[in-house]
């Protein structure tokens, strides 16, 4: 499918980000998945990946399907048609996580159309989203004023912002990352991963580094683009960066590059809910809450179930799993 085709896409369906895209398929394909795009009939879209899990294969649809959930004729036509997806491929459930803002009436829709809230989360469901349609003086004017400080601490600091798309800046974010991981207790991607996506993105991925004037490396952050909106991805740091303000420098630098470029929004990419300071994301959530955004709740990810047996194993593995990873 080409970028054009994805164009007339978010021109139907402007909440469309880089997981529904062509490049993002071509991602899973290049790592041995299944893919399926989907266009209904014209009516929606979605790119849906089959995972092949231990405990039993499902099909995956993140930041999708994308249609106007206010009709719901098409809405239940197309969750016929995902369900039938879903069993030729021989899946025990399907997981997708819509564009749709956390409502008691959104979540009232989505157990109608006999959909189940997941155990596990799927792409960032509580996030910082920053308009960038504000100017730059709006924007640092509705920063946390420590935020606001750090970033000026940054420039008188020298510190300068970098960025590249090559296989070695793939290569040191990797190495970075890991170490960042073995420090924080998270699970990193793979470099097969990442150069998954460096391969498939190219042109619309690129990673971020914060250098001291001397050049040492501070922080890192991946960036994908897709429709009008960016994500910020991925993060690394060194030890640096518990002492320099490079995060900040980065992310403001990026924020204004994305504005540039053209962009409408750009997505931090997860933090913790209210109320969760054990919670996987709650180390960062201050950090990306002091940038100018609004915080944002989606509906929770929701599954289709296919098999009842295979799901119920599934369940119990994935609300263990959660549990212990704190998410």
């Amino acid at each position: 499918m080409s970028e054009v085709d994805f164009a007339k896409i978010v021109e139907k369906f402007p909440e469309a980000n880089a997981l529904q895209s062509p490049k993002y398929a071509r991602m899973n394909e290049l790592l041995g998945c299944r893919v399926i795009c989907e266009d209904f009939d014209g009516q929606g879209w979605a790119v849906m990946v089959v995972r092949d899990a231990k405990r039993g294969r499902y099909l995956e649809i993140p930041c999708g399907p994308l249609c106007d959930w206010s009709d719901k004729k098409i809405v239940r036509e197309i969750m016929t048609r995902i369900g039938e997806i879903g069993r030729a491929e021989k899946c025990v459930f399907v997981r997708m996580r819509p564009q749709l803002p956390m409502t008691a009436e959104n979540l009232q829709m989505l157990e109608g159309l006999g959909l189940k809230k997941s155990p596990m989360h799927l792409a960032a469901e509580h996030t910082v989203m920053i308009d960038l349609m504000k100017t730059e003086s709006e924007l640092l004017a509705e920063m946390r004023r420590q935020t606001r400080y750090e970033v000026r601490r940054a420039e008188k600091l020298g510190i300068k912002v970098v960025k590249g798309d090559t296989e070695a800046d793939f290569e040191e974010f990797h190495k970075v990352q890991a170490e960042t991981a073995r420090r924080q207790n998270f699970v990193p991607p793979s470099l097969k991963v990442l150069m998954a996506e460096r391969e498939a993105f190219l042109g619309d991925i690129v990673i971020y580094k914060a250098v001291t004037k001397e050049g040492e490396a501070i922080a890192y952050g991946l960036i994908i683009k897709g429709g009008k909106e960016a994500e910020y991805y991925e993060a690394a740091s060194t030890d640096l960066n518990r002492k320099l303000p490079g995060a900040y420098a980065l992310l403001w630098q990026a924020i204004r590059d994305l504005k540039a470029e053209g962009y409408e929004r750009f997505n931090l990419w997860g933090i913790a809910p209210a109320g969760q300071p054990q919670h996987r994301y709650a180390g960062v959530t201050t950090f990306k809450t002091g940038f100018p955004g609004e915080v944002v709740e989606f509906v929770p990810a929701h599954d289709l179930v296919l098999s009842r047996l295979g799901y119920l194993k599934d369940y119990v593995v994935e609300a263990a799993r959660k549990k212990k990873r704190h998410l």
